[in-house]
């Protein structure tokens, strides 16, 4: 085979034919080792290793534990709080940034974040997890999951002024002033094997309406050997109501004796020797109720951009749009996430030094020989 010349790798590569010959005599002398860039002297380190390591103490730190009075950090604030506790000259801002850029820190950056204080929240978390991504096979096996949540305060509102379609080079324009006509709450059961959703559309979300909910649902889906019913825990989830109705499903004494605090109607409800089980996610956990997933759907095709005039014509319009789901929308939805925590090799922060060294594959495409040097390194960490 023939090798191509330096002015045909120069061209593949976008550079030019002196840094292609460099490269490749390079390859010939040393081998793989003559690849890595060669030790050079550089510019000596102004800023000593120690007070590096001080400015990263600082910014990675709260204001206020650096006694300062704002509540967020900024190059000015770092620059003062180091002037301040250092003896050295004072640090230029764009030093302190180049600093901070070499680790990947951005103290002036904040996100949310929700502690969970459910000490089992792992265990139940993999076990609704074991109940999605095993639900098609449970199915056939006449054991049904469905998913249980309530969308509450949902808005209807009548925009003044009527919304314009899009046309060519302009899109749909609607207007930002608009009428409260009321709230409704809509209280949906989805079977996860199958996507169908039953629901009820009511004023409010009392106990009394969740069990009428569940009678509902109930008609509507198959018959099966066993059904759970998987729900987040507010309390009209595990009334004494429900309880009664849950006995009678499996045929079962109802003592409500025995069911006088809310711990003991939760553990009545999720035993599994039951025909009907209901499995309550943890606390702060209802995002790994499926039923959200269809709230997001409904959230985009049908309130989002919704104009009704009364009541009634919500009801009627979301009435007609859930049965349109049912019969051309409806399937299971690809569950993935297991309840085992996600782990990313990569930081998401898409830096250039990240590029060039092959951490992480953002635009543009690496070139050839950068994917085989350097080679991206996964998002998830492989099973042993």
């Amino acid at each position: 085979m023939d090798q191509p010349s330096n002015l045909q790798i120069s061209r593949e590569l976008s550079c030019d034919r002196h840094t292609a010959r460099k490269w490749r005599q390079r390859y010939l002398d040393l081998g793989l080792p003559g690849l890595q860039d060669a030790v050079r002297p550089g510019r000596p380190k102004v800023i000593a290793p120690s007070t590096r390591v001080h400015v990263i103490s600082v910014a990675s730190s709260l204001p206020q534990d650096q006694d300062r009075s704002v509540t967020r950090w900024s190059l000015d604030e770092i620059a003062t709080a180091l002037l301040e506790t250092l003896s050295t000259d004072p640090i230029s801002r764009s030093s302190i940034w180049r600093i901070l850029q070499d680790v990947d820190l951005k103290p002036h950056k904040s996100e949310y974040w929700l502690n969970s204080h459910d000490e089992d929240f792992d265990a139940k978390a993999q076990r609704i997890c074991q109940l999605s991504v095993g639900a098609l096979e449970s199915f056939e096996r006449g054991r049904l999951v469905i998913c249980c949540d309530e969308k509450s305060g949902m808005q209807v509102t009548d925009r003044k002024a009527p919304t314009k379609p899009a046309r060519p080079g302009q899109r749909e324009r609607r207007e930002h002033e608009y009428i409260r006509r009321g709230t409704r709450v809509l209280i949906n059961s989805l079977a996860v094997a199958t996507g169908q959703i039953a629901w009820t559309i009511g004023a409010t979300r009392k106990a009394t309406d969740f069990v009428a909910h569940l009678k509902r649902a109930y008609q509507h889906l198959p018959r099966m050997e066993r059904y759970d019913w998987v729900m987040d825990n507010l309390n009209t989830h595990w009334s004494l109501d429900v309880c009664r109705l849950v006995a009678r499903w499996c045929k079962l004494p109802f003592e409500p004796e025995k069911l006088k605090k809310g711990v003991q109607r939760r553990t009545f409800l999720s035993d599994p020797s039951h025909r009907h089980v209901f499995h309550f996610t943890p606390k702060h956990g209802s995002w790994l109720n499926q039923a959200e997933l269809f709230f997001g759907v409904l959230q985009r095709q049908f309130l989002a951009r919704g104009s009704f005039s009364s009541l009634k014509e919500f009801e009627r319009r979301l009435e007609r749009y859930l049965k349109e789901y049912n019969v051309r929308h409806a399937h299971p939805y690809r569950w993935t996430y297991t309840g085992e925590p996600l782990v990313r090799d990569t930081p998401f922060s898409r830096t250039w030094r990240q590029q060039r060294h092959g951490r992480a594959c953002f635009s543009p495409r690496l070139k050839r020989f950068e994917r085989l040097f350097y080679s991206p390194r996964p998002y998830r960490q492989q099973k042993a």
